[in-house]
């Protein structure tokens, strides 16, 4: 119980100082109805699982920048899926790059920058034919995504190749930065980083016993998966591991073999389009059994594709949640509320354009510029190794409330 107390003060606190929202905006289900549930901010977590805390807004570079830049009109590319079964994912991370130019363009009327989006509906064989078409624009010189890890899988090589600068605002499977690419930059904490933080939180924090870990089939599932395995120890539940197909909707099987291995907790490992049925089956089974998930679940969608199954999940994210102002801005522009992965696509797209307005606008320069950057964004610290991957990295925790 003390434990329990302690994180919710902290939240507390934390929300009184930041206003932190984002995730944390009430959800609506299919009939627009609003299902009184949110996705609240808990606490950012190191790799043990430890609270640490969180960047303030006013610290965070502008996109607007002084009013002075010059430049000749040039673009930006952002690439992830834009439909299909997963889509809310990418236009979260489109319209927070959108409101980064915008506030520029708005601010620098002798530097016009454009946002050129392409749409990949999220899959590795679709982003293979959404890649050329980039790299054979000349006037982009940077790219926000690819944005799930399949697709960057698929497409790295190709901006490699063209040397033309990717910043990843949601692709988190570790192994991509074993590649050897050179234009490949992370935006935030990897699986590598996010599952042992979680695990941690788990057994310590919340004091889980057992937990099922659960994978669906992709590249970012099975790269989870394997971490949070590996944080958990001896609280693994090896004999009721499980794995789902993209696209499927009946776990009745799975949830025997869970429900016959009596866990406390079950993880998910995949993406909100699944989590949300398997979380309401699991609940009609097995109501006192936690559900716990990553970044590829927290988003607005679990909530109101799960409904009241929702309610007491607990969601990781490397992503951070959007302090007020950049919420304000956000939803005065879209009339929605910024979700995941918004914020750390306003932070890239701040980042290729300042390094535009200080004269980087080649291909060669701007990739430079960002290998060499070091700043502070609304997420966090910017500041990359060289293989890609930031040089300090951590995790939010979140629960449907």
């Amino acid at each position: 119980m003390q434990r329990r107390l302690t994180t919710v003060a902290f939240a507390a606190t934390l929300a009184s100082a930041l206003v932190l929202s984002g995730c944390g905006d009430k959800s609506k289900d299919a009939s627009g109805n609003d299902t009184g549930m949110e996705i609240a901010p808990l606490a950012q977590i190191d790799t043990n699982g430890n609270e640490v805390p969180a960047n303030q807004e006013s610290d965070a570079v502008d996109p607007a920048g002084d009013g002075k830049a010059k430049c000749d009109p040039i673009s930006i590319a952002q690439m992830g899926a834009l439909t299909g079964a997963d889509a809310a994912l990418g236009i979260n991370m489109r319209n927070g790059a959108q409101l980064a130019v915008d506030q520029h363009n708005d601010a620098n009327p002798d530097c016009k920058i454009t946002l050129k989006t392409f749409d990949t509906e999220g899959d590795p064989q679709k982003a293979t034919q959404v890649a050329p078409q980039i790299v054979n624009d000349k006037s982009i010189v940077g790219l926000v995504g690819p944005g799930f890890s399949g697709e960057t899988k698929s497409t790295g090589g190709v901006f490699d190749q063209a040397g033309l600068v990717a910043t990843t605002a949601s692709a988190t499977n570790p192994d991509l930065a074993k590649n050897g690419w050179k234009t490949f930059y992370r935006g935030l904490a990897n699986d590598g980083v996010q599952g042992p933080a979680v695990a941690k939180y788990l057994t310590g924090k919340l004091g889980k016993k057992k937990v099922c870990v659960v994978k669906d089939d992709t590249e970012y599932g099975a790269g989870l998966a394997k971490a949070v395995i590996e944080g958990l120890g001896s609280a693994n539940g090896a004999d009721c591991q499980g794995d789902v197909k993209k696209g499927e909707r009946d776990f009745s099987a799975l949830i025997s073999t869970i429900t016959g291995a009596k866990p406390d907790t079950v993880f998910y490992a995949g993406y909100y389009s699944e989590a949300a049925p398997l979380a309401q089956q699991l609940k009609a089974k097995a109501p006192d059994v936690t559900f716990v998930s990553g970044d590829g679940t927290n988003d607005p969608q679990f909530v109101q594709q799960a409904g009241d199954a929702a309610k007491g999940a607990y969601l990781s994210c490397p992503c951070g949640p959007a302090p007020d102002k950049f919420k304000q801005a956000y939803e005065d522009k879209f009339k929605q509320a910024p979700g995941v992965y918004s914020v750390e696509a306003y932070d890239l797209a701040t980042i290729l354009m300042k390094g535009i307005s200080e004269g980087k606008t080649t291909r060669a320069d701007l990739l430079d510029y960002v290998k060499n950057y070091n700043g502070k964004g609304l997420a966090r610290t910017y500041q990359w190794q060289p293989n890609g991957e930031l040089q300090s990295s951590l995790i939010w925790m979140y629960e449907v409330k």
